[in-house]
């Protein structure tokens, strides 16, 4: 069996990186050491590579230091993704890299759980700190 992996190449890698979305906003957060879930159950986006579209739950954990996410400028910002070509992979980075720049949570975590294509389910989970 032969394996090409010319199909995919730094174009399609870096695809939706660096596209500006919707600016998250954040208000003062009031109380101490708490956890925030915001849960995301209809993230759509399209592949960069056969611009067929991606579907999947995208879940938001995070513990607030001086700033919480308001929500509609998220809800904004993850619809922006409708049109945007990016991999499961960065979108999911990128969403984590995006919600510590706008709120500096103490720690964060972003998880997607994508629906089946061609028989394989992808969940990836990114987390702040990020781990050396």
């Amino acid at each position: 069996m032969s394996h090409q992996n010319k199909a995919y190449g730094e174009k399609e890698a870096k695809a939706g990186l660096d596209v500006t979305l919707p600016t998250l906003e954040t208000f003062p957060n009031q109380f101490p050491n708490y956890e925030i879930t915001i849960e995301i159950p209809e993230y759509t986006s399209v592949c960069p590579k056969t611009g067929l579209p991606d579907f999947g739950k995208i879940t938001i954990w995070y513990i607030p230091d001086k700033l919480c996410l308001e929500l509609k400028s998220l809800k904004m910002y993850i619809l922006a993704y409708r049109q945007l070509g990016i991999f499961y992979e960065n979108a999911v980075n990128r969403i984590l890299e995006d919600v510590v720049a706008a709120c500096r949570p103490k720690k964060a975590r972003v998880v997607g759980e994508f629906n089946p294509r061609g028989g394989i389910k992808s969940i990836i989970e990114a987390r702040y700190p990020r781990e050396e």
